[in-house]
């Protein structure tokens, strides 16, 4: 289905796989307002789409943007709170990059009214959708699991300190989604040894796992953040490494099977 700020493929199994940050249009009216490097929109979510393609023809629904995470970001909640407390946090709109430099020109940056424009041109719309699909999915299975899909670089000191592990999932400490998805999940990730991984350690999932994670409500949310070595070069043009996206296919495989064929006890 498409819309002018989204793609969403609808599937036919329980699983719905949000990619909130690999868009990389920024309207050049919005552009004007930005440093010269806003271009290279490096703090993308490198490739997703094309590296979970493989999902959508095991049966999952897959919502896709269009637009960069500098003109909104899109696992932010909607009246801009900071995510993780005690620590720097980008913003619904972002003001800098993820190194911590300045996003925008000096007095340029926007104003409240334009982030609520913003808000409701480009936020509104994506969760409109997130929320309709994952309402179909549990109509149609009893219950839906939402995948929200990020990558990052490894070592970005304005946000956290040292290298992240390769592979970082989220559920809340548990709270947003079943402990029996939680754990099934972790079994995947303890039986490889190519990646290193976390739960609920620095990521412990955004606006979108937080909010749409009502176990109780049968719709279960886990976020995976993901390193960009495990598969591709960090540094521009950022292009994908053929002898890592093997392996790492096999572990996103096994959490995907996973999360299509897991069902909650009765």
């Amino acid at each position: 289905m498409g819309h002018n700020t989204y793609s969403l493929y609808r599937g036919n199994t329980p699983l719905l796989i949000s990619l909130p940050h690999v868009g990389t249009v920024i309207p050049d009216a919005l552009r004007a307002d930005m440093v010269e490097r806003a271009g290279q929109v490096e703090d993308t979510d490198w490739h997703l789409e094309s590296l979970y393609a493989f999902a959508r023809t095991m049966g999952a629904s897959m919502l896709v943007p269009l637009h960069s995470r500098y003109v909104i970001d899109l696992n932010r909640p909607p009246e801009n709170t900071p995510m993780y407390a005690g620590v720097n946090n980008t913003e619904l709109c972002p003001t800098r990059f993820f190194t911590g430099e300045a996003l925008y020109r000096s007095g340029r940056e926007p104003t409240p009214e334009q982030i609520a424009q913003r808000r409701e041109a480009y936020w509104r719309p994506y969760h409109a959708a997130l929320a309709a699909e994952l309402a179909r999915l549990k109509t149609l299975h009893g219950h839906a699991v939402l995948f929200d899909g990020h990558s990052i670089k490894s070592e970005l000191p304005w946000l956290f300190e040292g290298h992240l592990p390769d592979l970082n999932l989220g559920t809340m400490a548990g709270a947003s989604c079943a402990d029996s998805l939680r754990l099934a999940l972790m079994g995947v990730l303890s039986v490889q040894r190519r990646f290193s991984h976390v739960v609920d350690a620095r990521f412990k999932g955004g606006y979108i796992t937080r909010h749409y994670g009502r176990p109780s409500g049968h719709l279960h949310a886990v976020q995976l953040e993901m390193c960009w070595r495990c598969y591709m070069e960090e540094t521009p043009p950022f292009t994908l490494d053929a002898a890592r996206l093997a392996p790492l296919h096999a572990v996103l495989r096994g959490l995907v099977r996973t999360l299509i064929s897991w069902k909650p006890h009765d």
